[in-house]
């Protein structure tokens, strides 16, 4: 008796030519928007690099783990005081801020560090841009 084929998995997106085309594209816009940008990364939920930007502020693999760890805990906190879903994650430092937040519907997360030229709401709405671009870009 002859089965079909189950279809072919998807690659992961730290893997996925597509999700890494999209990755630089929107990290390459959002520099555009923002030259106070110094870093910025998309990682998957589960820790791993899919593209940065600007390398010279952090080793890209070690920022996504830290990162993905951030978001992970950052959610179950949201998920533990029963307040909703978590929209973003801030970490602001003499030095600068770390904004980071989820693509929609997809378990991707873009982390992105502003100097301190950069005003946390101006950040905050380049950064919900770029993840809004993410999202179009790997519909």
């Amino acid at each position: 008796m002859n089965y079909p084929l189950a279809p072919a998995a998807a690659a992961p997106s730290h893997l996925n030519p597509a999700h890494i085309e999209a990755g630089n594209r929107t990290l390459a816009e959002m520099q555009d928007l923002a030259s106070s940008l110094t870093f910025a990364a998309m990682l998957t939920d589960d820790g791993f690099e899919i593209v940065h930007l600007n390398g010279t502020h952090a080793d890209g693999g070690r920022f996504a783990s830290m990162s993905s760890s951030v978001q992970a805990l950052s959610d179950a906190v949201a998920h533990e005081l029963k307040i909703g879903t978590n929209e973003y994650v801030i970490i602001a430092s003499e030095l600068g801020h770390v904004i980071q937040l989820r693509v929609q519907g997809h378990p991707i997360v873009l982390a992105a560090l502003f100097d301190t030229h950069e005003t946390l709401g101006k950040g905050l709405s380049i950064a919900r841009i770029a993840a809004r671009r993410m999202a179009e870009l790997i519909a």
